[in-house]
């Protein structure tokens, strides 16, 4: 790109853009603004960089494009004179540019610094510029306000998925409970047939001593168990026992064999063996289903306790905080989220000291970065999380083996409104909001692009600004 002197007053007067401008205002637009030469391919400003100029087309074309990752978009083209880009900055502090603008073939635009069109706006039309502002302000919260819903829709899709984990143990319970009540039927039915029959009770006790050698059994070779439970099996046949194919599966998986099944017929006989052996099976049953239901209740537990350190809601605004808790709480929340084919990897040093902070919005923060890791993945890889001491700040990563980031991507990561997401994905929170809560704590967000890992590495102080 070239700059040569302020364009000439008839060269802007053959616009329409300009019509009604009279010939001082020109010439005081002119005399402002920059006259730049562009040649095929050139770039004259770049999305989500500060719109720190307001570029009118005299002449050419300029393709407007934006990147979605690694995917390049063209949202429109300039190519008729007069149509214009940028400037925002000249009604709004925060004003950036929108798109990509790439020249598609020799040309010149006129260039003016947004603060010299802010003066010009201020002394010549203040109502315009008034306006604008007011428009600028209402786009900004209207975009805000769109986040905020996308973070609700997060917020329920969180919900979603943690009911759906609060479900799975509670129904094994509901499961549990139900089958525990045929178990202590049949035991109870059992107990009544050795009454009956009658059994001794030194007899009742030795039985009892047997019935404690078994219990539940890690896993062993399946060809063993099934040889140990056709065996079972088909001695109970021999001994004239009525349902021992029934009562084979669950006495060998707890362990018991021939040989055990022949001391319980030398403890009661041949005539009461079935009922001994019910009731041993039964007392089993709901030993299991007990197990079964004390590990629902655990379950359930975990997760409430998850919910309740990842909320913070009975917890003080600012309070020393444990950071590995609140990346664990989030991993928690975040489980359904995780595919199966992701491995999810904790690297917690130890001694790391609790900081003063405010555990909510940092949770939030670990939130935004697991939920980009995992997106970035897609259904494999390796997401890392890791907290160590640095110094006087405790440092958090949170790393995955994604495809990475391009260089313009890591450019603006961290820009107002900059996301690659598409509408209705993800948390809501960007980087910059992020950066923003990290701010606030008087600590720093960055990339570190390593090979085959993508970091994003918060480093917070163990002391908060101000604080003793």
């Amino acid at each position: 790109m070239t700059e040569t002197t302020d364009p000439a007053v008839p060269a802007l007067r053959g616009i329409g853009l300009f019509a009604g401008t009279d010939d001082d205002q020109l010439r005081t637009l002119a005399a402002v603004g920059t006259e730049v030469s562009f040649t095929d391919g050139d770039v004259l400003f770049v999305e989500n960089a500060p719109a720190e100029s307001w570029w009118v087309l005299l002449e050419g074309s300029i393709d407007l494009v934006r990147h979605l990752g690694s995917e390049e978009t063209r949202l429109g083209v300039m190519d008729v004179p007069g149509r214009w880009a940028g400037g925002f900055r000249a009604w709004d502090e925060h004003g950036a540019y929108l798109a990509t603008g790439r020249a598609a073939s020799d040309g010149r635009v006129l260039r003016v610094p947004a603060a010299a069109l802010r003066e010009l706006w201020a002394s010549r039309f203040p109502l315009g510029l008034y306006l604008t502002e007011g428009v600028s302000r209402s786009a900004r919260n209207y975009e805000t306000m769109a986040r905020q819903r996308e973070a609700l829709a997060a917020l329920g899709t969180l919900a979603a998925g943690l009911a759906h984990e609060l479900n799975n143990p509670a129904a094994a319970a509901t499961r549990a409970v139900d089958a525990l009540t045929e178990a202590h039927a049949a035991m109870l039915s059992s107990l009544r047939r050795l009454a009956a029959a009658p059994v001794a009770g030194d007899e009742f006790t030795r039985l009892d001593t047997l019935r404690q050698e078994l219990g539940p059994r890690p896993g062993g070779d399946p060809l063993e168990v099934a040889d140990r439970e056709d065996a079972l099996a088909d001695w109970l046949s021999r001994q004239g026992v009525a349902h021992g194919w029934t009562l084979a599966p669950a006495l060998s998986g707890a362990g018991a064999d021939v040989a055990w099944g022949e001391r319980v017929a030398g403890v009661v006989g041949a005539d009461r063996l079935e009922p001994a052996l019910e009731w041993v099976a039964s007392s089993l049953e709901a030993s299991g289903l007990l197990a079964e239901v004390k590990e629902s209740a655990r379950r359930i537990s975990d997760l409430v306790a998850a919910v309740r350190s990842y909320s913070q809601l009975d917890r003080a605004a600012v309070r020393e905080t444990d950071l590995a808790e609140g990346l664990e709480s989030t991993l928690a929340m975040l489980a359904p989220r995780v595919p199966p084919g992701v491995t999810v990897v904790r690297d917690h040093a130890p001694g790391v000291p609790r900081i003063e902070a405010r555990a909510a919005e940092l949770n939030q923060v670990w939130t935004h970065l697991v939920d980009n890791a995992l997106h970035a993945m897609g259904d494999r890889g390796t997401l890392r999380v890791s907290t160590r001491v640095d110094r006087d700040a405790v440092v958090v990563e949170v790393g995955d083996t994604g495809a990475g980031m391009t260089p313009e991507v890591r450019a603006h990561a961290f820009d107002p409104f900059f996301t690659t997401r598409g509408v209705g994905e993800g948390t809501g929170l960007g980087l910059d909001i992020s950066r923003r809560i990290v701010d606030r704590h008087g600590g720093d967000i960055d990339v570190d692009l390593r090979p085959g890992e993508t970091v994003l590495r918060v480093r917070l102080p163990v002391r908060r600004p101000g604080r003793h």
